[in-house]
């Protein structure tokens, strides 16, 4: 509807500037809105207030000398009003809003989906957690914002690919390595004095344990070095192994794992440092080696190679970003907790002195998720290794429910994740109250087959018996689902599909209280269960973009 009403006010505008009542053809960029207050009409333009400078007239007689020239051949106006200094106001025809029904009919699945991407390539990077621990709820958060950003891009036309960075390099690996090993020294009963710095969770046992069952080998009869070495692959693979099981049950699945270690193996490392140092983005200072981040817009210069020779995080970091771009991607999105925030100005630097444009990257940044249960705080620590694990939740509450509770908020926002209120059947719990709507419309056309009713189709003749007022909201609001879904796309926020999910569940069930689907008359019959079953579609696209199941039956 909104592209609608910019064509007939682009066209007019036309048409008054060739009739001499405006003195430019050059026509700036508006807006088309819904007004808070329906009393100011169905949606409405600031197009007179942006064309004020260039025209040198009063908005309001810009208004006035476009509203003249309006031809609403499409029928879909029943009235105009110039408000206040100049909005233009359109109050639109109830009957125009019927035909969203055919649409939803005849693209179905593709309800919703656009072009904007054009099939370019975007690699969408996410969860990358150190293989060192299991999965947190802070991490499950991170995945499901991850994956229907992809989804969701991929639904607008982008040529989507799902990557996972595996930390496998570095100290926290040799930290795995040392704690596995000296609990490996327990299980043969040495006495050990266990370093605060080491990783302390059960888990750690429970990988010593194996090593212990399934090695042929005694450790203990090994350098100590070639043994922490084991350890620490040994335990990254298991605990990986573990990780990528836990994505799978939580719906989440990667089209790439990509190992930190292999950019030291294949030299990509080396040989984007020694192009750097070629190029003097990075120089020589107290024995280091220092990226000139500075000269990119980032606080000062950063360490890649240390006095002792061994290179930084930031040093993989930057061939990792580099080497995105090598694969073909012309967009890369990155998923990171909220405490990264930091680093991102580096990571431009890196990107922009390699010969790309910043726009090019993007960094979703996700802040903290507070567990609770029955509205108490249930204490998490990673240190002490007493954590909540993204497995005990999913266990708990089911994928679907800790997928939707994730994206109710804006990822910048904390979020409270409450339990119990996640396994209520109720409306209380947002995923259910979503849910319910397909699996209830599903019970609805399930009777009127029972009835009789074997067909639901678009009724040219009729379908203007659905003139409720409650019918005519949720024609307005199934009208808007692909402006939701591109804006979505374009601001990479998939929590406005879990708010557009949830106003269009709250339409129907205000409907469903008041107006029979099934009634006595059979031509509103067969409109109305057109009109729930198009609702029932569109939440089961919006549904998928998130991750989340359609039931049938609850």
């Amino acid at each position: 509807m909104k592209n609608i009403l910019s064509d007939i006010l682009l066209s007019a505008a036309k048409k008054a500037f060739d009739k001499q009542k405006l003195a430019s053809s050059d026509f700036p960029a508006f807006g088309i809105e819904e007004p808070k207050l329906s009393a100011h009409g169905d949606f409405s333009s600031n197009f007179a207030m942006v064309m004020a400078s260039l025209q040198k007239m009063p908005p309001r007689k810009i208004a006035e000398a476009i509203t003249a020239e309006i031809e609403d051949t499409e029928g879909v106006i029943d009235k105009i009003e110039i408000a206040g200094p100049g909005f233009i106001n359109f109050f639109i025809n109830p009957c125009a809003w019927h035909s969203v029904l055919r649409t939803i009919y005849e693209k179905d699945e593709k309800f919703g989906s656009c072009d904007i991407g054009k099939n370019r390539k975007v690699q969408v990077e996410f969860v990358s957690a150190n293989p060192t621990g299991p999965l947190h709820v802070g991490h499950g958060r991170g995945a499901a914002v991850g994956d229907s950003t992809a989804n969701i891009l991929s639904f607008c036309g982008y040529d989507v690919q799902r990557e996972y960075y595996i930390n496998d390099s570095g100290r926290q690996i040799s930290t795995l390595g040392r704690s596995v090993y000296l609990r490996y020294k327990e299980l043969h009963e040495e006495k050990i004095n266990f370093p605060g710095d080491c990783y302390q969770g059960d888990y750690i046992r429970d990988i010593a344990q194996k090593i212990k069952n399934e090695n042929q080998i005694d450790l203990l009869d090994e350098p100590e070095e070639k043994a922490v070495m084991f350890c620490a692959r040994f335990a990254a693979d298991d605990i990986l192994a573990d990780i990528k099981n836990d994505l799978e049950l939580f719906g989440v699945k990667f089209d790439n794992w990509y190992s930190e270690q292999s950019l030291f193996d294949s030299g990509k490392v080396k040989s984007v440092l020694e192009d750097f140092k070629n190029k003097n983005i990075i120089y020589e200072k107290d024995g280091a080696f220092w990226f000139k981040t500075s000269e990119y817009g980032d606080e000062k210069d950063r360490v890649v190679i240390r006095n002792n020779g061994l290179t930084t995080y930031f040093a993989s970091d930057i061939a990792y970003h580099i080497d995105k771009f090598d694969r073909g991607f012309e967009r890369i999105v990155d998923v990171w907790g909220a405490d990264h925030h930091g680093y991102i100005q580096r990571i431009c630097a890196s990107i922009e002195a390699s010969g790309q444009k910043e726009d090019q990257f993007n960094v979703i940044l996700i802040q903290l998720v507070n567990l609770l249960r029955n509205g108490e705080p249930v204490a998490m620590s990673t240190r002490s290794g007493e954590f909540v694990t993204l497995e005990d939740v999913v266990k708990e509450v089911g994928a679907d429910a800790a997928r939707f509770i994730f994206l109710t908020r804006h990822y910048e926002s904390h979020l409270d994740f409450d339990l119990e209120l996640a396994k209520k059947k109720s409306n209380e719990n947002p995923v259910y109250y979503v849910q319910y709507v397909h699996a209830r419309i599903s019970s609805i056309i399930r009777k009127a087959d029972e009835l009789g009713v074997k067909e639901i189709r678009y009724d040219d003749k009729n379908i203007t018996v659905l003139k409720e007022a409650e019918e005519i909201q949720i024609l307005k609001i199934l009208s808007t689902y692909p402006e939701v879904v591109k804006s979505s796309a374009e601001l990479l926020e998939p929590h406005r599909i879990t708010y557009y999910l949830m106003n269009l569940a709250a339409a129907f069930h205000s409907y469903y209280n008041k107006c029979r689907v099934l009634s006595d008359d059979p031509v509103i019959t067969k409109n109305r269960l057109f009109l729930v079953l198009a609702i029932k579609k569109v939440i089961r696209n919006g549904l998928k973009l998130l991750g989340v199941s359609a039931p049938e039956i609850m």
